[in-house]
């Protein structure tokens, strides 16, 4: 085997382990789980901060469901007509009033339940 072989199979492989290297290099700035030498993965460790940042960004989460709920609402009280909530307000007032003997069922003491 002469000298030029030898440098071109280094080569080869130098370029490799530097390929491999770049790889996971990449992968764990994008949280991506990590190749071992061997070909098997190797997940990150989480740190406090970053489960910190899960439940910070969960509630905001919850922060943000319960806003859009109330968007909903306040987009339906806006978009609704204005003067029909007017309107519904005269009609009830329009009502003639129930008499005073007419406050529901009537009560009849002298009827007594049959048993």
């Amino acid at each position: 085997m002469n000298m030029e072989t030898a440098f071109f199979i280094v080569g080869i492989v130098i370029a490799c382990n530097f390929g491999w290297v770049i790889n996971n290099w990449i992968r764990a700035k994008h949280g991506y789980p990590l190749e071992d030498e061997y070909g098997g993965t190797v997940e990150r460790s989480d740190t406090s901060e970053a489960k910190q940042l899960r439940e910070q960004n969960q509630q905001l989460r919850d922060v943000m469901e319960r806003m859009e709920d109330r968007m909903i609402v306040l987009e339906r009280i806006v978009t609704d007509k204005g003067y029909t909530v007017a309107e519904e307000i005269e009609a009830l007032r329009d009502k003639p009033a129930r008499s005073t003997r007419d406050n529901g069922m009537p009560l009849n003491f002298e009827q007594k339940e049959k048993a």
